[in-house]
């Protein structure tokens, strides 16, 4: 049972239809721990991606691209305020609207895919703490990373029988998202006044 001395429940609804409390939704739920960003480049990055994505989406399969922004998957997770921000994040076929947080009980999904990009400080973490995360809790059928200060560390893995598989990259270096439909590749180029790649 839902232990209420853990939230605050939203004005407009508190208990279910048999008097039982309900879980709490996005507005319930923090949406900031106050942590800076690791980086300008880590900034614009995640908005690359997000700028990038969300027009393929509206135009092919519809679904919500969002970024550093709290996923909230167990009542366990609140109680331990065990917060969970992915760099970026996609769930494909489903409207894309504003939020504050993905609360999986609310929206009835889970993540599609996850990328992550590395920074020195949290690069063990998202290696080892998150992947195991987002295989074992929100089974999440894709995790990407990427260093962008060191462009190589660049992996992808699928869900293939509850475990996460490598995958390989083509000829050109690219990782193919089934959930996608697209492949994650290397640019060089300028974006918001940052030449790299």
């Amino acid at each position: 049972m839902l232990d209420q001395a853990l939230i605050t429940p939203s004005p407009r609804r508190t208990r279910g239809r048999r008097g039982l409390p309900i879980l709490p939704t996005q507005y319930d739920l923090p949406s900031d721990d106050g942590e800076p960003m690791e980086s300008e480049r880590h900034r614009e990055q995640m908005g690359l991606l997000i700028n990038s994505l969300q027009p393929w989406l509206n135009q092919h399969q519809g679904g919500y691209v969002s970024g550093n922004m709290f996923v909230y998957y167990s009542i366990k997770q609140i109680r331990h305020n065990d917060f969970k921000g992915p760099d970026v994040f996609v769930v494909v076929g489903v409207p894309h609207t504003e939020h504050r947080s993905w609360v999986v009980w609310e929206e009835g999904k889970s993540l599609d895919v996850v990328i992550e990009l590395l920074w020195e400080q949290t690069a063990k973490v998202d290696k080892e703490d998150k992947k195991q995360l987002y295989q074992t809790q929100l089974t999440v059928p894709e995790y990407f990373w990427f260093d962008p200060f060191n462009p190589s560390d660049f992996t992808g893995f699928r869900l293939i029988n509850g475990v996460y598989q490598e995958l390989q990259p083509d000829a050109q270096g690219r990782l193919f998202s089934r959930s996608l439909g697209l492949f994650l590749n290397h640019w060089q180029g300028v974006y918001q006044n940052i030449n790299t790649t």
